[in-house]
């Protein structure tokens, strides 16, 4: 179940950052409404991560897509290539 509080709690804070834990974020209200979620660091890194995954996926498969797909052959070759220059 989310841990929902109004932003008011906030004047306690200490208490409110208590309540946070890795996969379980504190949700803040403001007027009633879901405005503003805490979550532990490790959870944002891991988000942060997952988004800059997903970025670099698209756009490989949009290189794929406008100049061509490597066979695995060529993929091979490249990273032979690049161990070879380290």
């Amino acid at each position: 179940m989310p841990n929902i509080k109004p932003i008011s709690d906030l004047r306690n804070y200490s208490d409110v950052l208590q309540d946070v834990a890795i996969g379980a974020p504190v949700f803040l209200t403001k007027n009633g409404r879901g405005r503003y979620a805490i979550v532990d660091i490790r959870d944002y890194e891991k988000a942060d991560a997952t988004l800059r995954l997903m970025d670099e996926l698209a756009q490989g498969k949009k290189s794929g897509e406008e100049k061509g797909w490597l066979t695995s052959d060529e993929v091979k070759a490249h990273f032979r290539e690049r161990a070879d220059e380290e």
